[in-house]
């Protein structure tokens, strides 16, 4: 049976198929400063299905449901200081690149009250960003998300193409571009 699929693939290759994922590199090639923290993945990978919630009476969705275009999901915390730096800088993001084909989702994962995240919204200045939440770390801990901030980027068919570990100026030059590159804007 192995050999069945394996010359199915070869032949669908050898009539000019391509991989169903889009190449990644030239947006890779984009990364420099802290961007160059960004990790692309050569192959993407499946992202947990878990539930998390986006309302305080708590109505939940899966990251399922933002399928069809390019999603920069970024987890946080309201006690995490490198959160607080960049979270503006998300917004940024969202502000100018947000749309159709991208868009920043930021879940809080662990302890965040409703209150303590609205607070932190409005310490900010953040009012374009989904105030969702994770309370019990089942969509970060199947992701892999150990330690806080971690941005991943995901692509339209819903699967995690770049990952980014820690803070990052996300509304430099950088970032912009790569985003860009990604959803051929």
């Amino acid at each position: 049976m192995k050999r069945y699929i394996a010359a199915i693939m070869y032949t669908a290759i050898a009539f000019g198929a391509t991989p169903s994922f889009a190449d990644t590199s030239a947006a890779a090639a984009l990364r420099t400063g802290d961007m160059k923290k960004l990790v692309f993945h050569s192959t993407p990978e499946a992202v947990s299905k878990a539930a998390f919630q986006v309302s305080p009476d708590g109505e939940e969705k899966t990251l399922e449901a933002y399928q069809g275009k390019h999603v920069l999901v970024n987890f946080w915390a309201t006690w995490c200081a490198p959160c607080r730096k960049e979270m503006p800088m998300l917004s940024e993001l969202q502000a100018e690149l947000g749309g159709d084909d991208f868009e920043v989702v930021t879940i809080a994962t662990g302890r965040n009250s409703p209150a303590g995240i609205a607070k932190f919204f409005h310490d900010v200045k953040i009012d374009n960003l989904p105030t969702y939440q994770d309370p019990r770390q089942a969509l970060a801990s199947q992701m892999g998300v150990f330690g806080l901030p971690i941005s991943v980027i995901l692509d339209p068919e819903g699967n995690e193409v770049a990952r980014l570990r820690g803070d990052a100026d996300w509304s430099s030059d950088s970032a912009k571009a790569i985003i860009a590159e990604l959803t051929g804007k």
